[in-house]
């Protein structure tokens, strides 16, 4: 079974509409959203950081 597939079937189940709000709720929090933006600066290169 496609990967894409067995992801739908799990967000339609009870434990993925759990899961899928909760990352709905992080995604509204300020420090959760720096959290991530240092992230993506670190793998776009931001900040002077190493490079290999």
């Amino acid at each position: 079974m496609p990967v894409v597939n067995r992801i739908k079937r799990y967000l339609q189940s009870p434990q993925g509409q759990r899961t899928k709000a909760k990352a709905q709720r992080m995604a509204r929090d300020p420090r959760t959203q720096a959290k991530a933006r240092r992230l993506l600066a670190r793998f776009r290169g931001g900040r002077g950081g190493r490079r290999y």
